[in-house]
């Protein structure tokens, strides 16, 4: 089904959720109905031809423990098997949101949530409830995958080595700057794999501490530690049969990376606070911004885990490096947002085509998409000009604030400042905390705060 003919049901007891869900989706659905009272729901289920729920895990009563966002899923369940539900959870309760994947939700999200990311979410299920393709097929020619364009001749190649390693087994370490497409290309692989109808499971692992990493990616047992209310099946046991894909892996710790390749020989798992070993059947997917001969220093990162993770590797080359993509890739992102926000069909003239090419995109394709939706958006004609492309100064490191920048936010300036030290240190995030003053954890904060 496609988004703007849904109609999309909110139930959430605060306000605040209801106001912001409402703003975000109004524009993408049919019809957005929101409900403060999970009371209500059976009525209004049957009053309205709901497609999709989002469910609050907690609402106002003696004991919030979750279980009224499970009992309620249940009576959902019950009333309307077809309709799809997502879980709106805190981070606390990570482990009632996977337990209602059990009882019949389709997905969950974490407050705060990523607007991007849950109308993603949403249309996917839907995508799925209609039996239709996970993502449409763009225009531009496409060879691994759905979501990657280009017609450059190293683009080419990798289309070619991904046609080859798609269909086995083999484990594959994704290389290349921030912005460059390594998981879109970890996705495409997937899809193209013989484990496509099995789970893709994704895990920034290197914004895990060490006390968190085993209990995410190995799971737990109730008690295990003091948090640990109910049992939890690890990330290498969601993605059984299927593709894990471990980002950052270049910024994972030796000790995190011992217990890891623990895992990957025996292909086992345990469980905190049990001594039962698990069998594991999954096709490892690894990708970093780290260069591999830095990767290889002993002093950060162990040699025999490089071999087991890097039986084949792709390197996603950055955009100034397949100038002639970029054509494609603007039309595609205006394509998108022109769609997405209801404009009518946007092109550009040649002035703009050359201002595009001209460009050198620090940032890559990521900062391209971004001056493409700007483009889009604050456009007054359905044809762009090089005026209307602005590329970000948040990709310009170096620049320093003048007099008349006084007026500027200090979040805007903290931001500025933390994408300039990122940029020094070639997306090496723990280098970059180091330079800020920073724990690894609180820059990863930073970064999702700003949307990095």
């Amino acid at each position: 089904m496609i988004l703007k003919k849904a109609t999309v049901l909110i139930v959430d007891d605060d306000p605040d959720v209801l106001t912001a869900v409402k703003l975000l989706l109004k524009t993408e659905t049919q019809e957005i109905i929101t409900e403060k009272n999970p009371e209500n729901l059976n009525w209004l289920l049957q009053r309205n031809q709901v497609d999709l729920v989002l469910l609050d895990m907690n609402f106002n009563s003696a004991i919030n423990t979750g279980n009224e966002g499970i009992y309620w899923l249940r009576k959902i369940k019950e009333w309307k098997p077809n309709v799809c539900v997502i879980m709106i959870t805190a981070y606390g309760d990570i482990d009632l949101a996977v337990r209602s994947l059990k009882e019949g939700a389709n997905d969950f999200v974490v407050k705060p949530w990523h607007n991007e990311k849950l109308i993603e979410t949403i249309k996917d299920l839907l995508d799925k409830k209609e039996g239709t393709s996970k993502t449409s097929k763009p225009s531009g020619k496409s060879n691994a995958g759905t979501s990657i364009l280009g017609d450059s001749e190293v683009m080419e190649d990798i289309f070619h080595k991904v046609n080859k390693i798609a269909p086995t087994d083999a484990n594959i370490l994704i290389l290349g700057e921030n912005g460059t497409g390594k998981d879109l290309m970890a996705k495409a692989i997937h899809e193209r794999s013989l484990r496509a109808d099995k789970p893709f499971i994704k895990v920034d692992v290197g914004a895990l501490t060490d006390s968190l990493f085993e209990s995410e990616l190995f799971g737990h047992k109730k008690g295990a530690y003091t948090d640990a209310r109910e049992d939890r099946m690890g990330r290498f046991e969601e993605a059984e049969g299927g593709t894990l894909f471990l980002d950052e892996i270049g910024n994972i710790s030796l000790q995190q990376q011992a217990k890891l390749l623990t895992i990957l020989q025996n292909r086992q798992v345990t469980r905190l606070g049990t001594n039962k070993a698990i069998d594991i059947n999954i096709r490892l997917i690894c990708a970093t911004n780290v260069p591999l001969s830095e990767l290889a220093n002993e002093n950060k990162f162990r040699k025999d885990l490089i071999y087991r993770i890097n039986t084949v590797e792709i390197n996603m080359p950055p955009l100034r490096r397949r100038n002639e993509d970029i054509v494609i890739l603007a039309r595609h992102f205006a394509k998108l947002y022109a769609s997405k926000y209801l404009k009518p069909s946007v092109d550009f003239d040649s002035a703009a085509l050359t201002k595009l090419k001209s460009y050198n995109f620090p940032g890559n394709v990521r900062e391209l998409q971004y001056t493409i939706e700007r483009a889009v958006i604050m456009a007054d004609d359905h044809i762009l000009r090089p005026d209307d492309l602005i590329f970000s100064i948040l990709e310009t490191p170096g620049e320093t604030l003048s007099e008349d920048d006084s007026n500027i936010p200090l979040s805007a300036m903290e931001k500025n400042a933390i994408l300039r030290v990122i940029e020094k240190h070639s997306g090496n995030i723990t280098r970059a905390a180091k330079e800020l003053g920073l724990t690894r954890t609180a820059l990863y904060r930073r970064l999702s705060k700003y949307d990095i």
